[in-house]
């Protein structure tokens, strides 16, 4: 069984800075794409950003590219968020997820490709 654990969310006002952690433990390669969703109130819960087995491929939402960096170590299974330049709208709960496939496997930016999920990490932006 695969376990993810989040850390690092909060209140920050905006224009200022949150970095997120994330570590799993479980079976070996069993989170090759790691991932960061955002859910806020009332609304689906939608990509953020991904990254490969060997934190040298990512992917960013449009609304995040130029302001939040994913970062992994190559082969570990723990992923970062640092996010710069917080907006009110950024407020949400932040999820990890991570799945045994490859990151060129299907679309990474999709809830049902991720087999694995976190609690959640509240973070929000104050105006």
């Amino acid at each position: 069984q695969v376990r993810l654990i989040e850390s690092g969310g909060g209140l920050v006002q905006a224009g200022g800075s949150l970095r997120l952690s994330c570590a799993a433990s479980g079976r070996p390669y069993s989170s090759r794409t790691m991932a960061w969703f955002r859910q806020a109130p009332g609304k689906d819960r939608e990509f953020v950003s991904a990254v490969s087995w060997t934190g040298d491929i990512t992917d960013y939402a449009d609304s995040v590219l130029g302001r939040f960096t994913i970062s992994r170590e190559n082969g570990k299974s723990a992923v970062d968020l640092q996010m710069s330049s917080l907006k009110p709208e950024d407020t949400a709960v932040y999820f990890c997820a991570s799945d045994p496939r490859t990151f060129y496997s299907g679309d990474n930016t999709l809830k049902s490709h991720y087999e694995n999920w976190g609690q959640g990490t509240q973070v929000t932006v104050s105006s």
